[in-house]
Formats: C-alpha cells, sequence, structure tokens
C-alpha cells in the first residue's frame, strides 16, 4: 500500500527547525489516519459484500421467474457455476419467493431450502442464498425488483491493486456550518437508472475555499451525513459522475467537518451492476478538489 505523503508535507515535517516535535506529529498522525482509513477501505471492496464480485443484476416481472443456466431461462447465471435450472423466483405483490429445483442445491446461511420466502417490505436485512461461489439477494428500486448476483471467484477481486489517490493535504479536512431545513424538504436525486426519488436532506453545509464561500446539499445516511458531490476533476482525474462523502452529524453549534482526503469512487466506478445516486445539480462545484480517491481505471 503506498503511503500518499506530498512533497509539502515532507518539507513541514522535516524541512522547518521552527516547527514544533508535537506540530509534525499531528501532521504526521493525521496522514497515518487517512492512510490506514483508505486500506480498510480497498480490504471491504475485496470482501463478500464489497463491489468488486458483483456480476449481475436482473429486474423481475410480476409472477415466475425462472432462472439457471441455461439460456431459455427468464434469469441466465453462468453456464459454469449453476445448473440448467436453478429454481424460480416468483414475484407476487412486493413479495418474493425462491422455489430451488429438487436436484439444485441452494442454501441460506448453511441450510438448504426448497421455497423460502427471501423478500418482503418488513425484511430488515437481505436474505442471501447461495450455490457454490454464487451469491444472490433481492434489491429494490423505485417500484422494481430486482436479483443482485456475485461471484466470490471473480477474476477482479483477485486482479484489484488498489485505488490511486491525491496527495493527502490536510487543507481538504474543511469546517462546515449547515443551514438547517424544514424537517419536510426534500430533494430530487436521481440515480444511473433514470429513477427519481425525493430524499430528505437535513440542510445545506456552507463552507469556504480559498476566499470563496460553497454550498453542498447534504443527505442523512446511518447517523451520518451524506453527500453526494460533482467538482471539475471529473473532468479526467476522478469518476466522470462524481464522488461519495460522508460526514458527522453537526454539533451542537452547527459544525461539522467535510474531509475530502476520504472522498470516495461510488460503487458504479467498480462495476456495472450497482444503481447509484448522481449528485444533484446544486451540489456540481465549479472547484477542482484535488483530494480523496481518484478515477478507477481498472476493468470490471
Amino acid at each position: 500500500m503506498k503511503t500518499y505523503l506530498p512533497v509539502f508535507l515532507t518539507i513541514i515535517l522535516f524541512g522547518f527547525a521552527a516547527c514544533s516535535s508535537s506540530k509534525e506529529t499531528t501532521v504526521l498522525d493525521y496522514v497515518n489516519e487517512i492512510n490506514k482509513w483508505h486500506r480498510e477501505r480497498e480490504e471491504k471492496l475485496k470482501k463478500e459484500d464489497g463491489w468488486l464480485n458483483l456480476i449481475g443484476l436482473f429486474w423481475l416481472r410480476e409472477g415466475i421467474n425462472t432462472v439457471g443456466a441455461d439460456e431459455h431461462n427468464e434469469i441466465v447465471f453462468p453456464s459454469d457455476k449453476a445448473p440448467a435450472k436453478l429454481g424460480e423466483f416468483i414475484l407476487q405483490k412486493g413479495k418474493v419467493r425462491f422455489v430451488a429445483e429438487p436436484k439444485a442445491e441452494v442454501t441460506i446461511a448453511g441450510h438448504r431450502i426448497t421455497d423460502t420466502l427471501i423478500f418482503s417490505e418488513e425484511q430488515k436485512k437481505p436474505v442471501v442464498l447461495a450455490h457454490g461461489s454464487l451469491r444472490w439477494f433481492i434489491i429494490k428500486r423505485g417500484n422494481r425488483y430486482g436479483v443482485r448476483l456475485r461471484d466470490l471467484e471473480h477474476p477482479a477481486v483477485k486482479s484489484f491493486t488498489g485505488i490511486p489517490m491525491f496527495d493527502i493535504d490536510p487543507r481538504w479536512r474543511i469546517r462546515a456550518r449547515i443551514e438547517r431545513a424544514a424537517d419536510t424538504h426534500k430533494i430530487a436525486i436521481t440515480d444511473v437508472l433514470g429513477q427519481v426519488s425525493w430524499q430528505t436532506s437535513p440542510g445545506t453545509l456552507v463552507f469556504n475555499w480559498q476566499g470563496k464561500t460553497y454550498r453542498l446539499d447534504a443527505l442523512e445516511s446511518d447517523k451520518q451525513l451524506f453527500i453526494l458531490f460533482g467538482d471539475e476533476t471529473n473532468k479526467n482525474q476522478t469518476y466522470g459522475a462524481g464522488r461519495f462523502l460522508y460526514a458527522d452529524l453537526p454539533d451542537s453549534t452547527g459544525y461539522t467537518i467535510l474531509d475530502f482526503n476520504k472522498a470516495i469512487n461510488p460503487p458504479c466506478a467498480f462495476t456495472g451492476f450497482a444503481t447509484c445516486p448522481l449528485p444533484p445539480p446544486q451540489n456540481r462545484l465549479a472547484i477542482a478538489i484535488k483530494a480523496g480517491e481518484k478515477r478507477y481505471t481498472q476493468q470490471h
């Protein structure tokens, strides 16, 4: 794993005799923190529930959807990974059952199943089914239901060599003030499928960079702020559709930290089988944020 320590930081750490050792330690600790965060981020991508092993996304129609390696099935799994007929997905009024073929070994959490409800609105976590190295589960996008397919032996996992990053620059760790919105304030978020959802925004984050003020509408996700943003680096240095950023909820004074050194590629940068949200127009900034992850160029 490469350690990203730019020239100006090296000068700060080792070139200025006037700098105190505590100052040097603080900067170096921050660089080490970001590098550790980035290593953990890359390891998560390679795990079973990461994005590198996706090999398919199939949309269900109401009623019976057959699945297997035979091309006559509505859903076709890889011929070297599944039998000609593996089973059936049955979509009825927002619920999905899976009925396995009698001779096909399909399991959930290691237990063989025959006819099982695998998706309903009431379920809190996705039910993951398995056959050999294949794993699949149901996702819902708008009013559509899809089968997301993984292969734990996908070559993309073994060939993954990491994500390039900009040099770590502490100046991109920026204090931001939230302008709180009304509880009912919603913003339109479009995904790569063209579907639009209206999502509640806790407010707009306002920050300064080189004497100018910028604004980003935030969403709330798992007790964090979630920011979809674009900037001038999307043209040739970072993922063209924009990047993601997470931040802590604002403190009692209404401030949080936007650490753009932790800006990440969306899942769609790693696989064609993700359904990523896109930055809203107001979150496309007219500056180049040269921090965080660069464009991932490895083929998927």
